[in-house]
C-alpha cells in the first residue's frame, strides 16, 4: 500500500524504523528483530540505507521481507550522494521489481573530498524528481524541526524543504527531537510557507547516553533540561535509563497525539522490546 494513501485513509499511524546489518553474517538478528516488530502491526516499517550507502546492499532484501513476507508496507530509504544517477536508477527499478511501493528520498552524507558532478544528484529534491519520473512510488523526504546542521538558517532550511515538496514529496518524516515545542513551531512555520503535506514525527527512545549525544551532535538536536537531567541521573544504570527513556518517549507521543500530530515514527534501533514497551504503554491511545 502507498503510504501517501495510508495517511489519507487513517486518522492515526504508527510506524517503525530499522537499520540493515553491516555484513551478511549479522543479517539473521535483524530479520528476527523485524519479525518481532511486525507483531505490533505497525502501519509501515522503514529500512535505512546506511551511512554513505555502506549497508545499502541489505536494504532491498529487508524491505522485501517486510513487504512480501510480513505483508506490512515497507519504506526503503535511498540516498543519492554516494551513488551515480545510473546506479540510483537501477536501485529504484530493483525496488519496484521486489514490490516495494514507498521510498524515502535522502541526499545522505557526502563522501570525503566530495566534488559535485553531472553523474550524481546533488540534492534530495533531484532524487525525488527522478523517482517520480520512474513512477509507481509514494515518495517521502526528511525534515528537521530544528533545522539541518548544514543550513545557514532555519528559514533557509525550510526553503530547501519546500523545494523537496514541490518536486513531489508526498509526506515528511522528522529527524528525532526531544522538545515537542520545537516540532510545533516547525509545523507552524512550514505551513506558513505552503508546506502542507503530512508530517510524521520521528521519536527516538533513549537506549544509552553515548548514542543519544552522538546522534544529537550529528543532527543538531538540542537536549531539554528535563531530558539531560534524566540522562545524568541514570547514565550508570542502563536498565533504569532504558525504563526512563521509554517513559519519556511515551509522554512525548501522548502530547503529540493530544495536539493533533497524526503520524508517529519510532526509531527502534533494532530493539523490538523497547518499541514494544512504548506500544504497550499506548495500547488504548494508538
Amino acid at each position: 500500500m502507498l503510504i501517501s494513501e495510508q495517511l489519507k485513509a487513517k486518522v492515526q499511524t504508527t510506524s517503525f524504523e530499522v537499520f540493515p546489518p553491516k555484513n551478511n553474517a549479522a543479517y539473521a538478528p535483524v530479520e528476527a528483530a523485524v519479525d518481532r516488530l511486525s507483531e505490533f502491526r505497525p502501519d509501515f516499517i522503514s529500512v535505512t540505507y546506511g551511512a554513505g550507502g555502506g549497508t545499502s546492499v541489505n536494504t532491498p532484501k529487508i524491505a522485501s521481507h517486510i513487504q512480501n513476507d510480513l505483508k506490512i508496507p515497507a519504506l526503503a530509504h535511498l540516498t543519492c550522494a554516494s551513488s551515480t544517477k545510473a546506479q540510483i536508477h537501477e536501485i529504484v527499478l530493483d525496488l519496484k521489481a521486489r514490490g516495494i511501493e514507498n521510498i524515502l528520498a535522502l541526499r545522505g552524507d557526502l563522501p570525503e573530498n566530495y566534488q559535485p558532478d553531472n553523474d550524481h544528484y546533488r540534492y534530495a529534491g533531484e532524487l525525488v524528481t527522478a523517482i517520480r519520473e520512474i513512477g509507481g512510488f509514494s515518495v517521502g523526504a526528511a525534515c528537521y524541526p530544528e533545522g539541518h546542521v548544514e543550513s545557514e538558517s532555519a528559514e533557509a532550511d525550510l526553503r530547501h524543504l519546500k523545494e523537496k515538496v514541490d518536486c513531489g514529496a508526498d509526506f515528511l518524516i522528522t529527524q528525532m527531537f526531544f522538545d515537542n515545542s520545537a516540532l510545533y513551531s516547525f509545523l507552524y512555520r512550514a505551513l506558513k510557507i505552503g508546506i502542507d503535506v503530512p508530517v510524521i514525527a520521528g521519536i527516538m527512545p533513549v537506549i544509552n547516553q553515548k548514542q543519544i549525544r552522538r546522534s544529537c551532535a550529528l543532527s543538531g538536536t538540542t537536549l531539554p533540561s528535563r531530558f539531560k537531567a534524566m540522562i545524568d541521573k541514570f547514565y550508570d544504570n542502563p536498565e533504569a535509563l532504558q525504563q526512563a527513556g521509554i517513559a519519556y518517549a511515551t509522554e512525548q507521543i501522548i502530547d503529540l497525539i493530544s495536539n493533533g500530530v497524526n503520524g508517529i515514527h519510532i526509531y527502534t534501533m533494532n530493539r523490538p522490546e523497547v518499541a514494544g514497551a512504548i506500544i504497550s504503554n499506548l495500547s488504548s491511545i494508538l
